[in-house]
């Protein structure tokens, strides 16, 4: 689950001019009009536009330690419905794994203590929220890369989904369980990770415990908590509506490149 629960509004990116985020007011009936497609057309632009000004691996700001907000809001799920959560934090996520599998040579389950073995990365960055509040966190975890380096990628796979948790209400395709998606060009981002520290302390349940991911150089919805399994494949449109994440399935876009 996102860190925060969005109005219903549509971004239309204009982040790679320098120029920040433009809002656009939209609802569902706009998707599959000409005016929807005419959207999806500028959020591709806008993409291709940012990574050619900016460079595939360019850093999102890190900050100082005494930059490190007092307060870091807790939005959208606090601690997610299910019993099967509940008994895995009674546990302290010692029979919690993450499961990845898909479009890999090599599926795997990875228990935290194995996550935490890995390579880490620690970054102090901002956490833009599209309802227009910041917040600066230090975050510690393993870099996406490095797991999905352990699983081995076949060729055919292009995007990385999330499979959470938590629920916020039925998701279109009646499994009711929050997704999120990522190209592999932001997986192998030197920033995105997946975080299970914050502020030098364990992940709390209302910032995503066990496991969160960070992908730094985008929007707060992105930001997908209580990673269960991250699944590689070739299309997005076998997943909920096809649009690649929850709340892009209901009028937010893809790609939310800051």
């Amino acid at each position: 689950m996102t860190d925060h629960r969005p109005t219903r509004r549509r971004f239309l990116l204009g982040g790679a001019l320098g120029a920040g985020a433009a809002l656009l007011g939209c609802d569902m009936s706009v998707q599959d009009t000409p005016t929807g497609r005419v959207l999806e057309t500028a959020e591709h632009l806008t993409r291709s536009a940012q990574r050619l000004l900016q460079g595939r691996h360019a850093l999102a700001r890190e900050y100082r330690a005494t930059d490190i907000s007092p307060r870091f809001r807790v939005n959208g799920s606090s601690m997610p419905d299910s019993d099967a959560y509940a008994a895995l934090l009674d546990k302290r996520f010692v029979d919690w794994r993450l499961r990845v599998d898909g479009l890999v040579a090599r599926p795997r389950e990875f228990s935290l203590d194995g996550l935490k073995v890995m390579p880490s990365r620690t970054q102090i960055t901002r956490h833009d929220c599209v309802e227009g509040w910041s917040a600066i966190a230090r975050w510690t975890g393993v870099p996406l890369a490095e797991v999905l380096r352990a699983t081995g990628i076949l060729p055919s796979a292009r995007y990385v989904v999330f499979h959470c948790a938590d629920e916020l209400e039925p998701t279109l395709d009646g499994s009711g369980r929050y997704y999120e998606s990522i190209d592999l060009v932001d997986a192998f981002h030197p920033q995105t990770i997946l975080a299970y520290g914050m502020n030098g302390k364990e992940l709390s349940v209302g910032h995503g415990a066990p496991l969160r991911l960070r992908v730094e150089r985008q929007l707060g919805y992105k930001q997908a908590k209580y990673l269960m399994r991250i699944e590689l494949v070739d299309s997005l449109q076998g997943l909920g509506a096809g649009r690649g994440g929850y709340w892009e399935d209901r009028g937010y876009e893809w790609y939310a490149g800051i």
